[in-house]
């Protein structure tokens, strides 16, 4: 959405990332877009209703994240300014050109400082509280009396309309009144959403049944706007259950980062909020905790645990001159660490950036939903009036059976089966996908796994299982077993993944144990110690020449070995080379039949990772996978997806670390394994409980399915209403009497959400991949 921007300014645009609380529907986002896109210096606005966040780009000179913010309040949506946490800037301070990263969006509008999980329990509440009401309604209805055979007395003697009037009222001010509050809000800006259409069917109908029962009785529907309310509030139920919780993916990031650093000040360490940390500070970075911002180690050894960033389970060893970044864990030494990013700088905060401006991408694709909405709920209110008109210049119908017919055309025409042939279908694969451990976290996710025709999977933890195995065991000079026998015993007093990769493969050969003395760790090099009295070497090359150790014959298997993709471990005993022990990262066991399966879908498989391509190639060749995409740093693997995707391809990413996170983000699928971060998890449309990579095509074979059931229901919804509408006009009246009366009308949508509810329930019996 433009507002003449000068093509000569476009250096100096602005992007924020705004906060925009409550928003029920994803329709609401034409609220927000069509109040801001009118203001002056907006350029452009992208509304996520799922994240709760709207990103704007806007001319800095012409208007500022004040005025957003305030428009965006005149919305009737909560807004604290900038979606971003107060320990890395403040909410109110004006971005330049980069958008600042986000932290986790707040309600409103009804639900002001609600989360989401509140929210749905509310949507839950205000639908209960309808359908306890909507049921006595129904009962002492003519639909009760006459259709039902339900001859009780009404209560306290009362009229049976004013009994209604009373019951209904409940449903009218409580359960509905979001119906109501949405549609002022939508009026007020100038756009229609379904909320406009809800508000008129329901409102009109009590209204005039209001109008008559007051006026002395006649014939009222109450159990037409009551039933109607209840069945676009399961509706909205559903719709909030399957999008819950997608917007904690932000949360999940900046949990990562530490609120307080250490800094250096004038010798001494200072405890200081991560936020005042400035570029040039010295940190101090004790063994367990967490260096706060991106720097460069200048004093100081150990491993540090990079996999909450990168995903690769394997310490990364530091020392002066390397580059530490923010969030990683600092596992065994103490470190300094020079400041180089800071804030919104920082390696962490570009991924929530990313995440942030993918998520919000997806937007756009709702574009068509939200026009059609848009008209439907245009027909509807024309098709009422003009029914009302029709029937009124026709001059023989009383005023009353006029307004009974345009209310009928309403009622009917507002799309309570097409609300519900999409939810109704997605509870139903979705759980299907729960008893399988395949979690969709929205109906977008649903929609897109029916589409996808690539699949890029990350190897480490996703493909593989993200922890070594020893793969070769070479021996020279010494007997094998004797050779294994005396690493793994001094292996046996390291922590190192390697370490314990050979005491396993160790004790499954059953060498025997043997403990070692006057244990020495080299960090970065390896591990020395003596065992039966024999000094024991266990490391990489720097120690072997350290030690002025010449590997011989050994040197050349090793490059053989790294050429394939594995990490050779050198062992030496007694001054002299005695074999190698190498490991590789192990598939998982279902990998190979993944692959297998999605092929069977017509799937190309991709695999994305930042191993050497020798690694990845070993691999891909193993499990039959098609294209390999290797040495792809953590901030490219978005841009890789972003480069299938402009071929035209439906994309699934499939990933576990904060690495893949912006991948995931950017994917028209993200689909994380369940035992990776958290970051990943909460960013991914899809979650794979059970981290077994065959639940990727149970999840396709689901999506497709459900799609299916999908298109059925709205093809059935659809042609019903266009059946029902002429009559609900009452077009055939005068030719044949065929009447439909408002409460019929509600009962007949009844049976089509029914049908629809039906037919979503035969999904259960799709067949699904097994190991």
């Amino acid at each position: 959405m433009s507002t003449g921007d000068d093509p000569g300014r476009r250096d100096t645009n602005a992007s924020v990332v705004l906060d925009v609380g409550g928003m029920l529907r994803a329709s609401e986002q034409n609220v927000v877009s069509s109040r801001l896109g009118r203001r002056p210096g907006v350029l452009a606005i992208e509304v996520n209703p799922v994240a709760q966040t709207a990103t704007v780009t806007y001319d800095p000179a012409r208007t500022s994240v004040a005025e957003l913010r305030g428009w965006v309040i005149e919305c009737g949506y909560h807004c604290a300014g900038q979606s971003v946490p107060s320990h890395i800037c403040d909410p109110m301070e004006e971005p330049g050109p980069p958008e600042r990263p986000p932290r986790e969006a707040m309600g409103h509008g009804g639900h002001e400082g609600m989360s989401m999980a509140a929210m749905v329990a509310d949507m839950r509440n205000r639908f209960l509280v309808a359908l306890v009401f909507s049921i006595p309604i129904l009962i002492w209805s003519p639909i009760g009396t006459e259709v039902l055979h339900v001859n009780a007395p009404v209560p306290f003697g009362l009229r049976q309309d004013v009994w209604a009037l009373l019951l209904s009222l409940p449903v009218i001010f409580y359960s509905s009144w979001i119906f109501f509050d949405g549609a002022v809000r939508a009026l007020r800006n100038r756009t229609l959403d379904m909320m406009v259409l809800v508000a008129v069917a329901v409102g009109s109908g009590w209204l005039y049944s209001l109008i008559v029962t007051l006026t002395g009785g006649g014939e009222v529907f109450y159990e037409a706007a009551t039933v109607l309310a209840a069945f676009v509030l399961l509706g909205h139920w559903f719709e909030m259950r399957a999008r819950g919780g997608a917007n904690d993916a932000v949360r999940a990031l900046l949990d990562l980062a530490p609120p307080k650093a250490l800094v250096l000040r004038d010798g001494a360490p200072v405890e200081i909020p991560s936020a005042e940390v400035a570029v040039g500070d010295l940190l101090l970075v004790r063994p367990g905790a967490k260096i706060a911002v991106d720097g460069t180690v200048e004093e100081g050894e150990s491993e540090v645990d990079e996999s909450m960033v990168t995903g690769e389970s394997l310490p990364v060893h530091k020392a002066p001159g390397s580059a530490a970044i923010g969030a990683t864990i600092n596992k065994d030494g103490t470190l300094r660490v020079r400041a180089t990013k800071v804030g919104a700088d920082t390696a962490l905060a570009q991924i929530v950036k990313l995440v942030q401006e993918a998520q919000n991408s997806k937007a756009p694709g709702q574009r068509l939903a939200d026009r059609a909405a848009f008209w439907l709920v245009f027909v509807a209110l024309v098709g009422g009036a003009l029914t009302l008109a029709v029937w009124l210049l026709a001059g023989d119908r009383p005023f009353s059976a006029a307004i009974l017919f345009a209310i009928t055309v309403v009622v009917i025409t507002c799309p309570d089966a097409l609300g519900l042939a999409t939810p109704t279908a997605i509870m139903v694969g979705t759980g299907l996908g729960a008893r399988r451990g395949v979690l969709f976290k929205n109906a977008i996710a649903l929609e897109t796994s029916a589409h996808v025709q690539t699949v890029v999977m990350d190897k480490t933890g996703t493909l593989t299982k993200g922890e070594p195995e020893v793969t070769d065991v070479i021996a020279h000079g010494v007997d094998e077993s004797e050779m294994l026998r005396l690493v793994a015993a001094v292996e046996r007093e390291s922590e190192h993944p390697l370490a314990q990769a050979i005491v396993r493969h160790a004790d499954a050969r059953g060498v025997g144990a043997v403990r070692a003395a006057r244990f020495e760790n080299v960090p970065g090099h390896g591990a020395v110690a003596r065992v039966d009295g024999r000094r024991v070497l266990v490391g990489n090359r720097r120690l072997m020449e350290r030690e002025g150790i010449d590997l011989g014959p050994l040197a050349a298997r090793r490059d053989e070995l790294a050429a394939t993709g594995r990490t050779a471990v050198i062992a030496a005993i007694d001054g002299r080379a005695a074999g190698l022990v190498a490991m590789a990262d192990a598939p998982r066991e279902n990998s190979a039949a993944a692959v297998a399966a999605l092929h069977d879908l017509g799937v190309e498989v991709v695999m994305l990772t930042g191993d050497n391509r020798a690694t990845a190639e070993r691999i891909a060749e193993r499990l039959g996978i098609d294209t390999v995409i290797a040495e792809v740093l953590p901030g490219d693997k978005a841009a890789k997806v972003a480069e299938l995707q402009r071929t035209g391809r439906k994309v699934a990413m499939v990933g576990d670390g904060v690495n893949d996170a912006p991948a995931l983000a950017r994917a028209d699928l993200g689909v994380a394994i369940g035992a990776g971060t958290d970051v990943a998890i909460e960013t991914a449309d899809l979650v794979l409980m059970r981290s077994d990579p065959l639940d990727v095509p149970v999840a396709l074979r689901i999506g497709r399915g459900t799609y299916r059931k999908m298109r059925q229901n709205l093809g059935w919804a659809i042609g019903y209403n266009a059946v029902a509408l002429p009559i609900a006009a009452g077009v055939f009246e005068p030719s044949f009497g065929l009447v439909l009366r408002p409460e019929i009308a509600a009962l007949s949508m009844s049976g089509s959400s029914l049908i629809v509810a039906l037919n979503a329930l035969a999904l259960k019996r799709l067949r699904l991949p097994s190991s």
